[in-house]
């Protein structure tokens, strides 16, 4: 069973750092594209970053150059490092991982950038 668990949410304010963790278990986590998404009150959820088994990434221009994706294969571990934090990215950060068909989410972790 395949199961993702985020940590590392919380209230940051503008132009601070925050990391999330996504801690996956029930797959062969080097064999599968890692990615994380985002979901603002009231908007639909958007991909923010994606990295391959090797390590290759991939954000959209919102994000370029101020969040970074990153895995540890050994700790099937995926990490996202956001930076350079805007009050537009205050949203429920999900980890993803598609699997065959279907794809996977965990619970969320809550970001919020705030004065």
């Amino acid at each position: 069973q395949v199961q993702l668990v985020e940590s590392g949410g919380g209230l940051v304010q503008p132009g601070g750092s925050l990391r999330l963790s996504c801690a996956a278990s029930g797959i062969r986590f080097s064999l599968y594209t890692m990615a994380w998404y985002r979901q603002a009150p009231g908007k639909q959820r958007e991909m923010v970053a994606t990295i391959t088994g090797g390590g290759s990434t991939y954000y959209p221009d919102s994000v370029k150059g101020r969040f970074t994706i990153s895995r540890d294969n050994a700790e099937n571990t995926l990490y996202l490092q956001m930076s350079s934090l805007k009050p537009e990215d205050t949203a429920v950060y999900y980890c993803n991982v598609r699997v065959d068909l279907l794809h996977f989410w965990g619970q969320g972790t809550q970001v919020t950038v705030s004065s």
